[in-house]
């Protein structure tokens, strides 16, 4: 059968497997392009052998998967939590992404292992673990990079629930609907004590922190081995639902976490970094009020000033240019800011591209955000996170639910 896109208040609510498959050659191919024409090849950047990423299947975490098997030869293990297609429904856009993953993988002659299951809870650690030993793996780098909605404490079975909410006062912004552009307010209301909290548990370092202590112990950390996790901080008409609201403290909670785990792995010789990124559409960030308006105007602005980058182009700089650069001696040269965190959301918040923005965002109506805003840019982004709207597919072409060959 024929699939299309069934949106439901800025969620997409299906995937299309061979446009999620297409999404994955795409990004595949510009990642064999960059590494083709990077510096690489002149001596300055240092190898990877072994990348475990959490939070494999979409967005950063699929990139970072990408970038590390095919910019670097990377074998990989990735977790993720999905749902798989059959011939009844349809499975998640990550479940396809990882489906395509592994093929591209095993055509390239790289090892490349998926994980199914609940990366919060032990038992999927103890089988990283036990994978890793098996394929005598030691990890060069681990790329945390989970986004969910709950997550069980492992010791107490305790679920906790993420909310995206202001803290203080609540918080109204200008949104629109990313199918028709309908534009209205949505008021965010202003979290509890208890709602932070629970925010913090299940989107702060917690588990980041969990998971390194455990690898280490289990001795599959190979020497020198570094960790990053991604975050966001954003410009200033966010910061109240954003960088200053429930995931802002989760985030907080992550860099000094970061701090711990740095300490830790200084045994080995290890690093612990959080990576500040780009802005850019999400599953998630579809539905947090003022977020699609700011991303739109942003990438209108970025794209007329040549800066634009999406989730892979910004993990390949990221790793070229950040993770992997080395000095004189030959070792590790991450550059960062006075936070300890590496800046990759430098091109988005450089004063002239922010400067621009703050002026378009307050004239941007229902009327002109077409023209104001890269709405058809946004919302094909936003369609492509679940393999819809990807150059080169027919969708009027029947595709079996859990097929991707």
């Amino acid at each position: 059968m024929a699939v299309t896109p069934m949106v439901r208040s800025n969620i997409c609510l299906n995937a299309h497997p061979q446009g999620c498959k297409q999404s994955v050659l795409n990004q595949i191919e510009y990642t064999k392009k960059v590494k083709a024409n990077t510096a690489k090849k002149e001596g300055k950047h240092r190898g990877i052998k072994n990348v475990l990423v959490l939070g494999c299947s979409n967005g950063y975490g699929l990139a970072s998967r990408i970038t590390a098997g095919f910019a670097y030869d990377a074998a990989t293990i990735g977790v993720s939590f999905e749902k798989a297609g059959s011939e009844k429904k349809f499975g998640t856009p990550g479940w396809y992404n990882n489906l395509a993953y592994d093929q591209e993988a095993k055509k390239a002659g790289l090892f490349s292992l998926t994980i199914d299951g609940d990366a919060f809870s032990d038992e999927i650690k103890a089988e990283v673990i036990s994978k890793a030993k098996e394929n005598n793996m030691k990890f060069d780098l681990v790329v945390y990079s989970l986004a969910s909605p709950v997550r069980t404490d492992p010791d107490t079975k305790v679920l906790y629930k993420s909310v995206i909410k202001p803290i203080g006062k609540d918080f109204t912004g200008v949104t629109f609907d990313t199918m028709t552009g309908e534009m209205k307010e949505i008021t965010a209301p202003a979290a509890t004590e208890e709602e932070i909290a629970n925010t913090v548990k299940v989107m702060g370092g917690e588990d980041w922190e969990r998971w390194m202590k455990q690898l280490k112990e289990a001795g599959v950390l190979n020497e020198g081995c570094m960790t990053v996790a991604y975050s966001y901080i954003g410009p200033e008409v966010s910061q109240a639902i954003y960088r200053t609201g429930t995931i802002g403290m989760a985030k907080v909670d992550l860099e000094a976490r970061a701090a711990n785990i740095r300490s830790s792995l200084g045994e080995i010789g290890g690093q612990a970094f959080v990576s500040v990124n780009k802005g850019l559409v999400t599953r998630s960030s579809a539905v947090i009020p003022i977020i699609p308006l700011y991303l739109s105007v942003l990438f209108k602005v970025m794209k007329q000033q040549g800066s634009h980058e999406g989730c892979i182009e910004q993990i390949n700089r990221l790793f070229a240019d950040r993770l992997y650069i080395k000095n004189a001696k030959g070792d590790a040269a991450v550059p960062v800011d006075e936070e300890n965190r590496i800046r990759i959301d430098d091109w988005e918040m450089d004063p002239k591209v922010q400067a621009e923005v703050s002026k378009i965002m307050p004239a941007v109506t229902a009327e002109n955000i077409k023209e104001l805003g890269d709405f058809e840019g946004y919302r094909s982004d936003f369609l492509a996170t679940s393999g819809f709207a990807i150059p080169g597919v027919d969708y009027e072409k029947d595709v079996e639910r859990y097929d991707v060959i």
